[in-house]
């Protein structure tokens, strides 16, 4: 898969052992890391759509820590050299990744597992109440040609 301009996937190691596991997802020291602001959890339950949105400022590291996930990005950058690509990835328990996302890239997720689904974001930028860095867009009715629905075959 091309990915779009600025994306970047991290894949995550798992470390078992009889009392549980580990699993780190982002590093200061990581060539990958490129600032802290805060880290969050949010959830989705099976079959919801949190889409689209982006953000002109804050870079997102995405990781879904259980459940499954499929995270839809698509560049609506006129200036890149990627516009008009879509990145599909299907992320959490079974394919354990961190995806980084740049500012100005259109980005939402489906829950496609049977349970609810847990992910971690942490992103460069603290969340600011008064002035939101946060731009949404129609999940099913918008500019982006993505369809949400599940491709049998």
């Amino acid at each position: 898969m091309d990915f779009i301009e600025g994306v970047r996937v991290k894949q995550l190691k798992v470390i078992p052992d009889e009392r549980g596991r580990l699993m780190e997802m982002l590093r200061a020291d990581d060539d990958i890391f490129v600032g802290f602001g805060q880290v969050y959890l949010t959830t989705t339950l099976p079959g919801v759509v949190k889409a689209w949105h982006l953000h002109r400022l804050q870079t997102d590291n995405v990781v879904c820590v259980h459940g499954m996930i499929k995270l839809a990005l698509y560049d609506d950058r006129r200036d890149s050299p990627t516009f008009g690509l879509v990145n599909e990835f299907f992320m959490g328990v079974h394919r354990p990744i961190l995806v980084q996302i740049p500012p100005l890239v259109c980005h939402g997720w489906k829950c496609v597992g049977t349970e609810e689904a847990l992910i971690v974001n942490t992103v460069t930028r603290p969340y600011d109440y008064q002035e939101p860095d946060e731009y949404r867009f129609d999940a099913h009715e918008s500019h982006i040609p993505y369809d949400w629905a599940r491709k049998d075959g």
